[in-house]
């Protein structure tokens, strides 16, 4: 899993993606997280409070995070 910023002026800042954001899902108040997709098929989860800031892994990877969270494996956080 790669955790990134898109902060111009860090040394080894990725290149730019082309992210196709799906609309924000929101909860109680403004805590927003959105999913999308990049051109090579890569996954992203971000938070629309900090929009240059992202989550991304294969496909697959995000497959297994929802199934897991659905199963409960989050549940010690709420």
């Amino acid at each position: 899993m790669n955790v990134t910023t898109d902060t111009p002026t860090a040394p080894s800042a990725p290149t730019a993606v082309a992210i196709d954001w799906n609309e924000a899902f929101c909860s109680e108040g403004a805590n927003c997280f959105r999913f999308g997709l990049d051109d090579s098929g890569r996954a992203y989860i971000g938070s629309t409070l900090s929009p240059g800031e992202y989550v991304s892994d294969s496909v697959e990877a995000l497959r297994a995070l929802i199934a897991a969270v659905k199963a409960g494996a989050a549940d010690h956080l709420l």
